[in-house]
């Protein structure tokens, strides 16, 4: 059948992948070769395809096809989180919309409605990552609350806190009043905002004079219990141990000392709000300081305020200024730019609030495993780039509790269990804790369970384990397999939230690394170097993209721009040139197919086709141990251009050359042999970057019996010199470019004349010279010829009947170029300190160029006195 005359990728890709589904090709089940295995970073069941995930698991994608290349029994596991807060949201909107308010209906009823959504949307996230190409064996699809799973976070929970690592207590956690949940450090971000500094006086106790204070937060004054200065203060220093009147509520405090005061910062004396402060909370609990929590759970004003009683927080804090004013209190206000929390979730404001929640005890972990911090600098497992090293090294050694309760339902429910007078125990079922309790007054209706769900992050710490079903003894053969896995592709974003955790995970359960390396993607940006957003209206749809110019090329688009832990600056032009690749890869195929055959050998003709097979297969050498070498360092970015250049400039651009016959010739079928040989091995090179282009052409070449691309074998060419040097292909493209610039047709015959060391490096290849650049005779004696050079040889070129008039103004003004450069290059030999410094290599090289240079001043100043 004849290719098409042009590259449809809409044509071929659905084709491509209903087959590979079909055949099976992705899936994987434990057998007698090495296994390499990828788990997905879980998706969001609420996600859909954006450019983040697009880089990802393009990378992954990679990886994953290449491995089945190299031998092993890749299994790349994909799967979705359930992603509590973001899906809770969703469905209390949906719900909203339908005039259902969530505290209207009952758990169970709100779990139905979860799971209707999650089975009508959640999957539409991996359905288009099988538009993108995605190799996952997909029978091996998880969700991070489906039973297997969900018993497996129950279980570690029990088993964590049997161990001492989990505990409960009340503590200052982060609040998010929009979700109405707690969440961990690791959920909320800090930005920088404009805000007021409100001064305000307290008026001291029988007395008319006044204590200043200074506060970004009139609204929490109604939860004041002390004035706090620094001891060693001594303005204040006679008002240590007296007391002071709250201003709106009246309510007489005393006046504290402790060293945490900053004397320098407002007026040196603060407003100590221990229900709403974590540092005024410690300082609370060092002075035995009452708790007045002024906020609801949406952080409206409380009750327990007294005053601006159900006003939102933001509302409040305009009363209270206003009434401060009124009341002759409020000094000034200072516009000042402070840090504020927000959640990463709802980007609500957070409020530091004290809770009763479950912790896991991060120091006591850290104490029992120091190998998750070890493992990591020590590089037993790798960080790519490895300067994220640092930031793991940072958190891991400041390290604070984990808050892993949330206020929600959507989630893994906590398995504590409550009788009415406040025993506690840990177990799965309401029957196990009876047991537990080990009391005959009790029945299981007296139990009642914690309302509380899991952090999310506390079932995503156990993928790499649970996906194959570790926690339970049947799977066991399965992750004695696939465990530890092999390389692990995701954000630096969530290093703390999932990459750490993994490993810690990893050491308590199984004893082990989760994973051998950890590649970093950057953030996907804009070329003004923006974060991609909808609000910004700079983010691209990736199936748009995938329309315009075929999912091979918006893959290579991608990965051009992708170097590791790197920002990507995304521009849409670089997709063009990843379609105007594939464009190039199809019509070099068309060429090789559409050439004419003979079984006759032309002996002139051989010559110099098997110096061009013999060529082209050292670069093919030569290129695919760079490739190689780039992926054991994951340069995953330099390896796909080292063979854009192989194929583009190498193969496309020069060897095809050298082999097609003269026009209305026939090709040896041999050498066409070789010629196709060779491009079935530059597809198998290309293959994980572009799997759908070169699956259709590797079928193209030739009829494959249900044989597939990706279950042959990554090429192994023997390393060998090549037969043709560098300077032959500068002098055909300097013969060429004389002709484009002086309007010679390529008709009209070339001469040259070399002035050369070693003339064997042209005359070896004469018979390629000849053909691509149209050359007469090699050793001619030429007058008024163009002159240039090749290196440091120096040819003359005469063109049949062609008169040069020589520019010597040109001449000129290269040669004080090169005068200019050589100046520098003398300054660097002259610099003790670099001379002293470098490496040999360095300086030989700076010196060669010197050489390189004089040669050329010279050969130039030669042109000029002719």
């Amino acid at each position: 059948m004849e290719i098409s005359a042009k590259y449809n990728p809409q044509g071929i890709e659905q084709k491509w992948y209903d087959q590979w589904m079909a055949h099976k090709l992705f899936s994987s089940v434990p057998d007698d070769r090495p296994s390499y295995t990828i788990v997905i970073p879980p998706p969001n069941v609420t996600g859909i395809l954006h450019m983040g995930h697009m880089l990802n698991n393009t990378i992954q994608d990679i990886l994953v096809r290449r491995a089945r290349m190299l031998g092993y029994n890749a299994c790349w596991v994909p799967g979705t989180d359930h992603a509590s807060i973001a899906t809770e949201t969703k469905v209390v909107n949906q719900l909203k919309e339908q005039g259902i308010a969530k505290e209207d209906i009952t758990r169970e009823e709100f779990l139905g409605y979860a799971f209707e959504w999650k089975e009508k949307y959640g999957g539409i996230i991996l359905d288009q990552l099988q538009k993108l190409g995605c190799s996952c064996d997909w029978e091996r699809t998880r969700f991070t609350m489906e039973p297997d799973l969900s018993e497996a976070v129950i279980d570690s929970f029990i088993d964590l806190h049997k161990r001492g690592y989990i505990y409960h207590g009340t503590r200052m956690i982060n609040w998010d009043p929009v979700g109405k949940t707690a969440l961990s450090d690791e959920e909320v971000n800090h930005e920088e905002q404009n805000a007021k500094l409100y001064y305000v006086k307290y008026k001291l106790e029988n007395s008319e004079d006044f204590i200043s204070i200074a506060t970004t937060r009139p609204e929490t004054i109604m939860g004041d219990t002390a004035v706090c200065v620094h001891p060693d203060d001594e303005r204040y220093q006679k008002l240590i141990g007296t007391k002071c009147i709250v201003p709106l509520v009246n309510r007489k405090v005393p006046i504290i000392a402790d060293d945490y005061i900053d004397p320098e910062f407002g007026t040196g004396a603060l407003k100590v709000t221990p229900a709403h402060d974590i540092n005024d909370y410690e300082i609370g609990k060092r002075h035995n300081l009452d708790s007045i929590d002024v906020f609801n759970e949406d952080a409206t004003i409380s009750e327990a305020a007294g005053v601006f009683v159900g006003e939102d927080r933001f509302k409040a804090r305009k009363l209270a200024a206003l009434e401060l004013e009124n009341l002759g209190v409020l000094i000034k206000t200072e516009e000042i730019v402070n840090k504020v929390g927000k959640s990463e979730r709802t980007k609500a404001v957070i409020e530091p609030r004290l809770s009763a929640q479950w912790f896991v005890d991060m120091k006591k972990f850290m104490a029992d495993y120091p190998e998750v911090l070890s493992q990591v600098m020590d590089d037993e497992i790798q960080f790519h780039p490895p300067k994220f090293k640092n930031t793991y090294n940072h958190w891991l050694t400041n390290i604070k509790d984990w808050c892993i309760s949330r206020q929600l339902w959507w989630g893994h429910r906590i398995p504590a269990w409550y009788t009415p007078n406040g025993a506690i125990a840990i177990a799965k079922t309401a029957e196990e804790a009876l047991v537990q309790l080990n009391d005959s007054s009790l029945s299981v209706s007296d139990l009642r369970q914690d309302e509380d769900v899991l952090d999310t992050w506390f079932s995503s710490w156990l993928w790499p384990i649970s996906v194959f079903n570790g926690f339970q003894e049947e799977g066991q053969k399965e992750l004695d397999y696939y465990y530890p896995t092999s390389d692990l592709v995701t954000a630096p974003d969530i290093i703390f939230f999932w990459v750490a955790r993994m490993i810690m995970a990893g050491h308590a359960f199984e004893g082990k690394m989760p994973f051998k390396n950890v590649y970093f993607t950057g953030i996907v940006r804009d070329k003004e170097r923006r974060k991609m957003s909808k609000s910004l209206g700079n983010s691209p749809d990736p199936f748009d993209l995938m329309g315009k110019y075929g999912t091979d090329g918006v893959r290579m688009g991608l990965m051009l721009s992708a170097p590791a832990g790197n920002d990507i600056l995304f521009d849409e032009t670089l997709c063009e040139q990843g379609r105007n690749f594939c464009n190039k890869l199809w019509n070099s195929f068309r060429l090789l197919k559409g050439l004419e055959v003979t079984e006759t050998q032309n002996e002139y003709y051989t010559i110099y086709a098997s110096q061009a097979h013999t060529w082209m297969e050292a670069k093919i050498a030569r290129a695919t141990s760079s490739v190689n070498d780039h992926f054991d360092n994951f340069r995953i970015s330099d390896a796909l251009m080292e063979l854009y250049k192989l194929t583009r400039d190498d193969f496309s651009g020069w060897y095809l050359e050298m082999i097609k016959p003269t026009y209305g010739d026939p090709i040896p079928q041999q050498d066409l042999d070789k010629a196709i040989n060779m491009f079935d091995a530059i597809l198998r090179l290309l293959h994980p970057f572009m799997p759908f282009i070169t699956e259709e052409l590797w079928q193209e070449i030739e009829n494959r019996n249900g044989e597939f691309i990706n279950r042959q074998d990554w090429p192994n060419f023997e390393n060998r010199p090549t037969p043709i040097h560098a300077n032959v292909f500068d002098l055909i493209s300097e013969i060429r470019a004389k002709r484009n610039e002086n309007g010679i047709s390529p008709k009209v015959v070339a001469s040259i004349a070399l002035r050369t060391k070693d003339n064997s490096v042209y005359q070896s290849a004469a018979g390629i010279i000849e053909k691509l650049a149209n050359v007469e005779t090699m050793s001619a004696t030429i007058e008024n010829g163009f002159k240039a050079l090749i290196g440091t040889d120096e040819v003359e070129i005469g063109f049949k009947d062609f008169v040069q008039q020589i520019d010597t103004q040109a001449i000129e003004g290269e040669i004080k170029r090169l005068k200019g450069f050589l100046i520098g290059i003398g300054k660097k030999l002259s610099n003790e300190k670099f001379m002293a410094n470098a490496k040999p290599e360095v300086i030989a090289n700076e010196e060669k160029k010197k050489s390189d240079t004089l040669s050329k001043i010279a050969s130039l100043e030669k042109q000029l006195s002719i």
